[in-house]
């Protein structure tokens, strides 16, 4: 499972994707929280991979993004980064891991890059967290920016709301986005903004913008793979900007009703899928405990 495929891709590195932007060719990121969702993302060609604290509810069932810690999100890390043999892999910093000053939030990054092996992180925020991304960049770690609606962040946001609907917020969302690019992130995510405000953001930065649920002006997008998977229960809430590819969960429950069935009428295991013996050594078995072959 863990074998690098016949035609390996190159490593994408911050380089690639600097060149991606230069050509305006769109990045594509996906979530991953484990070596099996890691390793379909990278076998499926995705230029990054994030491990982002949304696997709190996808993944642990958590009421939302705020529960998860530190030490859980490094584990999740290091199981994603080792099924990545190609894209470019980024951890999130989870809430309570770097909000206090920068020396903490530098602390966290060093172990999300050192324990959890991946390649970059991500935190949320916009201008006031731009002397802890200049912390963490001086230091050598790619920052991943995170404006608009910030989930860790939905308490005081009010909810899950769509951010920059007004002249006011619109700027402030700028304001944020050039502060983030000025600390020394390397690209941006866009969420839950207006299409329209998303692309004008887009044009006056110089580093990439990753949307989610930000409109096709940015310089890429992101989803939460369990949700365009469809790897979850009928009657799920999705957000808007969610496009479903897939029905993993129908295949998956599909494939388990039919070995229950099976098992249930002894269909399986049927003789191909068992292992062989000689009759002579089934006899001698046999007779040595004192049975006889049914």
């Amino acid at each position: 499972m863990g074998k690098s495929p016949a035609n390996p891709r190159k490593r994408i590195t911050i380089n690639t994707l600097r060149s991606l932007h230069q050509k305006q060719e769109p990045i594509t990121m996906i979530t991953a929280h484990d070596f099996p969702s890691a390793h379909v993302a990278d076998a499926a060609g995705m230029d990054m991979i994030l491990v982002g604290d949304s696997l709190a509810m996808v993944a642990m069932g958590m009421e939302d993004t705020s529960e998860i810690v530190l030490d859980e999100m490094i584990l999740h890390c290091r199981s994603v980064a080792r099924a990545t043999n190609a894209a470019f892999t980024v951890g999130d910093l989870p809430m309570g891991s770097y909000e206090i000053a920068p020396e903490q939030a530098l602390e966290s990054a060093i172990r999300i890059i050192k324990e959890g092996r991946v390649q970059a992180i991500k935190l949320e925020g916009g201008i006031e967290m731009a002397p802890t991304i200049a912390k963490i960049t001086t230091a050598g770690i790619p920052v991943l920016g995170h404006i608009g609606l910030t989930p860790q962040r939905q308490n005081s946001l009010g909810g899950f709301r769509v951010q920059g609907k007004t002249t006011a917020s619109a700027l402030k969302l700028l304001e944020d986005a050039l502060a983030v690019q000025a600390a020394g992130c390397f690209a941006v995510v866009l969420e839950a903004i207006p299409a329209e405000v998303a692309s004008l953001i887009t044009r006056k930065l110089e580093i990439p913008t990753i949307g989610i649920g930000a409109g096709n002006g940015c310089s890429g997008q992101v989803l939460v793979q369990i949700d365009m998977s469809g790897n979850f229960p009928p009657g799920r809430f999705l957000p808007k900007f969610v496009k479903q590819y897939g029905n993993v969960w129908g295949e998956s429950i599909q494939a388990i009703e039919c070995y229950r069935d099976e098992v249930k009428q002894r269909a399986y295991p049927a003789s191909e899928h068992t292992y062989p013996i000689s009759k002579d050594e089934l006899n001698d078995f046999a007779r040595v405990i004192g049975q006889t072959e049914a």
